[in-house]
């Protein structure tokens, strides 16, 4: 079966999943609010909540018999989020899965009690989720996506792939402190490589493209791009822009680079998902998040886009195709 029939198969229309069943089963029935950033029709997001699902269903959960999910699509920035989080709390849910800091933010100031599982957040202690990642300490548990320390490899594998850059700009979401955080781990880095670096924002389109057009007039410069729920959003953009502008990119996430992007390093952005269905699985039978510590993507994966490479005339050395763990040629 296509990756593309599966996902539409268990995603279905993605709001809510009957429940005719209940009454057939005599079973009580769970609700699972999914706050999700990515559009309904993003493929990638399609993956996210399908393996949610299907996380849900090794558990034991069967969606219209003894669960419930409720997702809401687009939670991007605070404002969507904030609309999204009251609405959800609204349908009194049990659990709530949420996707970035925006999400999770707004819904810790919209629910202190319902339990909350995060997936995607860079650093939960210092966004004030939780209190320490072995005892998060409140309603607040899930699934963190880097360390700080893998902002200084993608400067590293910048300048390995395209040994003639001197300018990188750096494209981060100034409206969460992570993208302060991963900015100042690639400046320490950035002198012994000779390096100069420039912040790009990421919060709206035309701000990219205003920013990347502009950086690309001065020869010799790259892109890196932060770990931001943004450039996961505008990623299509992000890739189109560097392929005409000729400037070579390191992304931080696999999916970016089997979508066109140069060359990738960072955890699966899929799998987080069905290892949080086993939490809400835990917290539907009775363990609170306060109990629950957090947990760190436990592989990294290099993927490098030979065709891309082909066409900003890079050669990619041997030894990096080597240690990819994927190679698209």
């Amino acid at each position: 079966m296509r990756r593309r029939d599966f996902i539409n198969g268990i995603v279905g229309s993605g709001a809510a999943w009957p429940l005719a069943a209940l009454a057939q089963q005599g079973e009580r029935m769970r609700r699972i609010g999914v706050l999700m950033n990515t559009p309904a029709d993003d493929l990638e997001g399609q993956a996210r909540i399908a393996a949610f699902h299907q996380g849900l269903q090794e558990w034991g959960w069967t969606l219209g018999r003894n669960a419930r999910v409720d997702v809401r699509w687009g939670a991007v920035d605070a404002d969507s989020s904030r609309r999204y989080a009251a609405e959800l709390v609204g349908l009194a849910p049990d659990v709530i899965l949420a996707t970035a800091s925006a999400a999770v933010g707004a819904l810790q100031q919209t629910s202190r009690t319902i339990p909350i599982v995060f997936v995607s957040i860079v650093d939960p202690v210092g966004a004030g989720f939780v209190e320490t990642l072995a005892h998060p300490g409140g309603n607040i548990t899930g699934f963190s996506i880097f360390e700080y320390t893998l902002s200084g490899k993608w400067l590293e594998l910048l300048k390995e792939i395209a040994p003639r850059v001197t300018r990188a700009a750096v494209l981060r979401d100034p409206t969460v402190g992570s993208g302060a955080g991963q900015y100042a781990i690639i400046q320490a880095v950035a002198p012994s490589l000779q390096v100069e670096l420039r912040p790009i924002d990421v919060r709206d389109p035309g701000e990219i493209e205003r920013a990347i057009v502009t950086f690309a007039q001065t020869p010799n410069g790259g892109l890196i791009i932060a770990g931001a729920p943004a450039a996961g959003v505008h990623r299509n953009l992000i890739i189109a822009l560097a392929a005409q502008q000729q400037l070579p990119a390191v992304y931080p996430l696999p999916y970016m680079a089997r979508s066109g992007g140069l060359i990738a390093y960072g955890p699966d952005s899929v799998s987080p998902y069905r290892r949080a269905a086993g939490y809400v699985d835990r917290i539907l039978k009775g363990d609170k998040p306060a109990d629950l510590p957090v947990q760190a993507p436990t592989k990294y994966e290099l993927v490098i886009n030979l065709r891309t490479a082909k066409a900003l005339g890079l050669d990619v050395p041997l030894h990096l195709q080597q240690a990819a763990d994927e190679v698209i040629e």
